[in-house]
């Protein structure tokens, strides 16, 4: 018995929603990857503690919020993070794009596993940096995304590539990678001088029977950025962190953090982070087994009634990548333009993450009331 109501619908039209406000009324939106749940009993509370104290100012970041970082990694993922490797900034795409300035030249490659977020793309790009990606590959026999790591090395081996970008669980093909990948991308990234910067933050979102490897435990030369953001359901506080144990590497990140003005958090960010570290460990763990059976009943229901659609494995995020090539040829996003118009129901195309390694893929996000999964699902059979 759940002690949390994941089941609750709450009407988000007219907060100034993304999600729903962007949405056409009648439209259920399962695009954007936020959640439609409430955030956890001790996060509202710590919320409307500081909301209480009638001044906003400026906020100075405590000792209890990286004492609630460090303990979270240490007893959650057995991973070890020192006080002095944390840089605090306000979300994990700016950390992306400081990292990212940090470590390379206008004119450098930087590697990614393709199709990846879309963010990937445009803060590579805006860093003036060129995209070079290693295309994952469906193996029917592992029944899940993986490496080509001919096509890896390869990239790597390219003296132009000088950063890795990894997606640490991977959005949008939901993989958890294993020790044993993060090993062997470690491994060849250091054969080629390549610095690796991961992006961890869906990292608390994993489905059952899989496990999160920090980067930072396999590579300690790793770059990561993490945040209590989509786990939580807490995007709109603007939180994040970046882990760096290299002083070189970190002086040139903070210097970067500060170029950019991404230096400063709002008041609400550091409390909402330390109930979510601290007081929310339960509320994950049973968001998770909700998720999990969103998902099984989005898989049972497409096998009957949308068989024309493939579901791929789901072993992280709530993120669901769907192959539906054998109806959308090869334009998906005019598919997905047309569920929106006949089915009332808003689905990402698989080319927003790889233009060409996307095409004939979509991307449901199932964080939602199972009430609101199972109107959409009905309101697919339309196409």
């Amino acid at each position: 018995m759940s002690a949390y109501n994941f089941d609750k619908v709450i009407e988000r039209r007219g907060t100034g929603c993304v999600k729903w406000d962007e949405s056409e009324e009648g439209v259920i939106p399962l695009w954007v990857a936020d959640m439609d749940f409430p955030v956890a009993p001790a996060i509202q509370e710590a919320i409307r503690k500081r909301a209480n104290h009638p001044v906003f100012g400026y906020t100075f970041v405590q000792e209890d919020y990286y004492e609630a970082i460090i303990s979270w990694f240490q007893r959650r993922h057995q991973w070890t993070i020192a006080r002095e490797h944390i840089l605090y900034t306000i979300g994990v795409v700016p950390a992306m794009s400081v990292a990212i300035k940090a470590l390379t030249m206008p004119g450098e490659k930087v590697l990614i596993l393709s199709p990846d977020y879309n963010c990937f793309f445009s803060s590579v790009k805006n860093n003036g940096c060129e995209v070079s990606e290693c295309v994952l590959q469906f193996s029917n026999t592992e029944n899940r995304f993986v490496v080509d790591w001919a096509e890896f090395e390869q990239k790597c081996a390219d003296e132009k590539c000088t950063v890795f970008l990894l997606c640490n669980p991977h959005n949008p093909t939901g993989r958890v990678w294993t020790r044993e990948e993060l090993q062997r991308m470690a491994d060849i990234c250091r054969r080629h001088h390549v610095r690796i910067v991961s992006d961890e933050i869906h990292c608390e979102l994993i489905m059952p029977g899989h496990q999160f490897c920090p980067m930072g435990s396999v590579d300690p030369t790793a770059v990561i950025l993490n945040s209590p953001s989509k786990s939580f359901n807490i995007a709109g506080l603007q939180v994040a962190n970046i882990i760096c144990s290299d002083a070189t590497t970190r002086r040139r990140i903070d210097r970067a953090i500060n170029i950019n003005e991404v230096c400063d958090l709002n008041p609400f960010g550091p409390e909402a982070l330390k109930a979510a570290y601290n007081e929310s460990e339960q509320w994950i763990d049973e968001l998770n087994q909700y998720l999990w059976n969103n998902y099984t009943i989005l898989c049972d229901f497409i096998e009957k009634k949308i068989p024309q659609w493939k579901v791929m494995p789901l072993e992280g995020t709530y993120l669901v990548w769907v192959d539906c090539s054998s109806v959308c040829g090869d334009d998906v996003a005019t598919y997905c333009e047309q569920i929106k118009q006949e089915c009332k129901v808003w689905l990402n195309p698989g080319t927003m993450y790889g233009p060409t390694s996307g095409e004939g893929y979509l991307r449901i996000n199932i964080a939602c009331p199972q009430s609101t999964l199972l109107e959409a699902l009905n309101r697919l059979t339309k196409i």
